[in-house]
């Protein structure tokens, strides 16, 4: 259970992106991003925008729906884009190498519910809510390591 949260508002989804942009610069390999949400929430827009501010030269960043992983030389270490909608069998996780990522590389997964006891305890938790009708959504951040308190330090100020 994650010892930590923050609630974010926002009114579009350019400020859904400014976060994003936000933290990639403080993340390092080991680093994991679960993000969940409905589909239409966000969390490939919020993936897209963290990965783009990552990589030295921009390249297209689309979603891995259907080839379940995706991966990008990042500045600070490989940085692993995880779709896992698709998974039919928990048994896919090890063969796609996301564990051995976990440690490895920046991961942000997509559909976190899908590892089941494999997820990592040390992740950044992000829930994104489906945008309104106004268009405004919500970003509830939760986790239990004390790393990501540095980590979000002046980010989360809003």
């Amino acid at each position: 259970m994650s010892d930590r949260a923050k609630t974010l508002h926002f009114s579009d989804p350019d400020q859904t992106c400014a976060l994003a942009r936000a933290i990639a610069p403080r993340l390092e390999p080991g680093d994991v991003l679960l993000l969940s949400g409905q589909i239409g929430a966000g969390k490939s827009h919020f993936a897209r925008c963290l990965i783009l501010a990552s990589l030295d030269t921009p390249e297209d960043v689309p979603s891995p729906t259907y080839t379940l992983v995706q991966s990008y030389p990042g500045r600070r270490g490989e940085i692993w884009h995880a779709d896992l909608y698709r998974l039919t069998d928990i048994s896919e996780i090890e063969e796609l190498g996301l564990i051995d990522a976990f440690s490895d590389a920046i991961c942000l997964v997509e559909w976190p519910d899908r590892l089941g006891d494999l997820a990592p305890a040390s992740a950044l938790c992000l829930h994104l809510d489906a945008p309104a009708p106004d268009d405004t959504r919500v970003l509830s951040l939760s986790w239990s390591d004390p790393s990501w308190d540095a980590k979000l330090k002046g980010v989360l100020d809003v």
